[in-house]
């Protein structure tokens, strides 16, 4: 999929913050002549997740075409149309996916919405629509109605927690438990009772926390999550250590973030392949190139394990008597991430991989990661935002 513009993204923001889960599909002028549209990774697994249609399970061939009801969503109207969902018996059965009356309704290069709702497809021309005027719009639509239907949520745990964090902030400026980056988390899972340890689940009953100095504008993490070793060239963290590392000090180490942009100073590169459903890593060594692999299913489970409800909780981090405190002052809270953009974002660079490997003096290899982490001020791409709310 092409660069998105400034004005897609803010209209795919718009949608996330009410809620709407959607996957993304660009049309080529030789697809709308031909009437034929690859079924990406990211629509595959959309389609997968919502129990709409899985494609591993089709088998090739028009007996086994699946055809669905669909709507294209116009500024006015819901136009009638059907999606078949397909896989030729030419060029292996590479998936395929075509809306009947697709080419008076897109032109080439627009960027779609795929929404699935009670079964149904609907289709969402975020290039040509004004979803901001729609959803705003006091008028009846057939976008404000979609949306109006969608957004419901619940937030009795929510409540719980918020009213715990309120009577934290009524006691002022916290002094943090440690000297450390990770002092703002530790110290607020401390005040609400919670046993610090490794656990992958989330924190407060099902709600993970996400705690950050609000001043410092730093990338969000998501989560870790370690590669596939059994599919990558490289089969440890001290492997990609002795390939990359440098030293520093009386450290040897590799702290650096990767995305699917730009090479970084290692020579490092993220690359989404959702046909083979993988997110590689790649060096411009010429005797490395790929070298380490996650399955992008796994990535995709991983997200919605970590943040199924999520708070994340900005504080402002104040020095008093030469010791670090935290006032915490707002929370932004999330549900259900839209997983089918997860791999969009990493292609516009928007989620980025951070890798934390270090040796010891003793000759073991620690890896604090790899992270996943997201650009600040971009949470309403991936997650719905319920609500904002105050702590002060």
């Amino acid at each position: 999929m092409r660069q998105l513009f400034t004005f897609e993204i803010e209209r795919i923001k718009l949608l996330t913050e009410n809620s709407v889960e959607i996957c993304f599909i660009e049309p080529t002028e030789t697809g709308l002549g031909k009437s034929i549209m690859d079924a990406t990774g990211s629509v595959r697994t959309y389609l997968k997740s919502h129990g709409i249609h899985d494609y591993e399970l089709q088998k090739q061939g028009p007996e086994s075409k699946v055809q669905l009801d669909a709507c294209f969503i116009d500024s006015n109207r819901f136009i009638d149309s059907t999606v078949s969902l397909y896989r030729p018996n030419t060029k292996k059965g590479d998936p395929r996916i075509w809306f009947k009356g697709l080419g008076g309704y897109s032109r080439a290069n627009d960027i779609l919405g795929i929404i699935t709702f009670e079964r149904k497809l609907y289709v969402l021309n975020i290039t040509q629509l004004d979803i901001k005027k729609l959803i705003e719009s006091e008028l009846f639509n057939p976008l404000r109605e979609i949306v109006n239907a969608i957004n419901v949520s619940s937030n009795e745990v929510a409540d719980e927690l918020l009213i715990l964090l309120k009577r934290i902030t009524a006691n002022g400026p916290i002094p943090a438990i440690l000297d450390a980056d990770t002092a703002i988390g530790r110290t607020l899972e401390t005040l609400l009772g919670i046993e610090i340890n490794s656990s992958k689940k989330p924190d407060y009953k099902g709600i993970e926390l996400k705690s950050f100095r609000d001043n410092r504008g730093n990338r969000k993490n998501l989560f870790a999550q370690v590669p596939d070793w059994n599919l990558s060239k490289f089969k440890s963290s001290s492997e990609i250590l002795n390939a990359f590392g440098y030293s520093r000090g009386d450290d040897f180490k590799l702290y650096c973030t990767v995305s699917s942009l730009v090479r970084n100073s290692q020579g490092l590169k993220l690359k989404v392949d959702s046909e083979i459903g993988q997110l590689i890593e790649n060096s411009d060594k010429s005797d490395v190139g790929d070298f380490i692999v996650w399955g992008l299913e796994t990535l995709h489970k991983r997200l919605l394990e970590k943040h199924n409800e999520t708070f994340w909780i900005a504080a402002d981090s104040i020095n008093i008597d030469g010791k670090e405190h935290f006032l915490y002052k707002r929370v932004d809270h999330t549900k259900k991430p839209i997983v089918s953009q997860f791999d969009v974002l990493i292609e516009q660079g928007i989620i980025t991989l951070d890798h934390l490997i270090k040796r010891k003096p003793t000759g073991s290899v620690v890896e604090k990661g790899p992270i996943f982490k997201i650009k600040p001020n971009s949470l309403d791409l991936l997650f719905p935002p319920t609500r904002e709310y105050s702590l002060l």
